[in-house]
């Protein structure tokens, strides 16, 4: 039960448009950065399966599927000016949910404690009917759902620290009561979704989405904060059976899109939280699944420190170091006390 699983393929790599920055090298870099760390005996490697279509189509509506699937069988295109398809991308798009779901059946059957689904293309901008965002399908969302409606579980949070809000998981569990998405993200940025007043339907599921739109320039300590003072009350009061983490790595200092300033060591803090939180609520289930991250050095090096913090271990030395710049911090502690005034969560 105290074992830490990793689902990836080399096959995803065939997922990828010369030039554009959500390309191969970014899981090539994480393997090698994995090579180098010497944890590579102490996780356990499988292999994903891609997702069954009723899993697909349970998030997904059949037009965006079959659409993909044509665009990969005329030999690929563009969705928009973000968002390709190659030959390939209907089977990466559809072996990367499988690992979502791989991760957490091995986590909510007992056979893990908890899993990191390394995978591309990315999912958290894929809404129920539109590919955006460099994003096909919804990984997170297809195995949020799955473990509802498959698994058996009641409540699943999900957590959202890609520097994008999640525009497609919003969409998808708006109005589900089942499932809490919380997300923290730079704003105003892409996709220009994810206010503090969006927080689910008012009907079926308020207070089911928490959203921490953040300024430019919010760090580690900024972060803590709202970690500290507003996901984990909103944690600890939704109670989940099971976390899942859209862990986007785009918020580092170093990251060519993002506008944030977290260092490896202010991820490794967020990860913390998380699983302490896992450990008192839901028997330390959590399930990472990968979302952004375009520096290739910071991405290796966020993904490995997590890795650690699954197997149990302290997160290692920070490889790249801290940016030393000021935090807008008392902007930050306007929207906490926006949140605790107004969130159902929070209140």
């Amino acid at each position: 039960m105290g074992n830490t699983v990793i689902f990836t393929d080399t096959s995803f790599d065939a997922h990828t448009w010369h030039g554009h920055v959500e390309q191969a090298a970014r899981l090539v870099a994480i393997r090698q950065a994995l090579d180098t760390s010497g944890l590579h005996d102490a996780l356990y490697h499988r292999m994903p399966t891609y997702a069954p279509d009723a899993a697909l189509d349970a998030v997904h509506t059949p037009p965006l599927l079959r659409q993909i699937r044509q665009m990969a069988s005329y030999g690929g295109g563009q969705f928009d000016s973000d968002t390709y398809v190659t030959a390939d991308s209907w089977d990466a798009a559809r072996l990367a949910a499988g690992a979502a779901i791989g991760a957490v059946e091995v986590v909510v059957g007992g056979s893990a404690r908890n899993a990191f689904a390394l995978v591309r293309p990315p999912g958290h901008h894929a809404t129920p009917g539109r590919a955006m965002g460099f994003c096909l399908i919804n990984n997170i969302a297809v195995a949020a759902r799955y473990a509802l409606r498959q698994l058996g579980l009641q409540r699943v949070a999900i957590v959202d620290y890609d520097v994008h809000h999640g525009n497609g998981t919003q969409d998808v569990f708006y109005d589900d009561p089942q499932v809490l998405f919380c997300s923290t993200h730079a704003a105003p940025f892409y996709p220009g979704s994810g206010s503090l007043s969006q927080m689910g339907d008012p009907v079926a599921a308020p207070g089911a989405t928490l959203n921490v739109p953040l300024p430019f320039g919010s760090g580690d300590q900024g972060y803590a904060q709202i970690f500290a003072q507003v996901i984990a009350p909103a944690l600890r009061r939704f109670r989940p059976e099971l976390i899942l983490v859209s862990a986007g790595y785009d918020a580092h200092w170093t990251d060519p899109l993002g506008p944030m300033v977290l260092s490896v060591n202010g991820y490794a803090r967020l990860n913390r939280c998380l699983l302490d939180l896992a450990d008192e609520l839901c028997d330390g289930r959590l399930v990472m699944v990968l979302e952004g991250g375009y520096n290739l050095e910071a991405l290796g090096a966020c993904v490995v420190a997590a890795l650690r913090q699954l197997l149990g271990r302290e997160p290692g030395p920070d490889p790249i170091g801290e940016v030393a710049s000021p935090e807008p911090l008392s902007e930050i502690a306007h929207i906490i006390e926006i949140l605790r005034a107004r969130h159902p969560l929070l209140m």
